[in-house]
């Protein structure tokens, strides 16, 4: 748990320099990966968590919903000025 708060705490110095253009895009990523891999996550949910098919993939798609939200951050982020909207610019 250490190593991974210690990892989390790195990728975090870099991950707020990032833009948010490219931020977006990597939910974008996340979105395609969860709808690419729908079935097999929401047999997984069943497997371990003993909920039918049919909820774990109500669970997966509020999942997704979350994600599609992020993905409108840049937007919600307006306001009469807006940093990191691009790199070394």
């Amino acid at each position: 748990l250490k190593a991974a708060t210690q990892n989390s705490q790195k990728a975090f110095l870099e991950w707020r320099d990032t833009p948010i253009s490219k931020r977006v895009r990597v939910n974008f990523n996340y979105q395609a990966l969860i709808r690419e891999n729908m079935d097999m996550l929401a047999e997984t949910l069943t497997a371990e968590q003993g909920k039918t098919l049919d909820d774990a993939k109500g669970d997966i798609f509020r999942g997704l919903e979350v994600v599609e939200h992020s993905c409108s951050t840049a937007t919600l982020m307006m306001g009469e000025t807006m940093e990191n909207v691009a790199a070394n610019v």
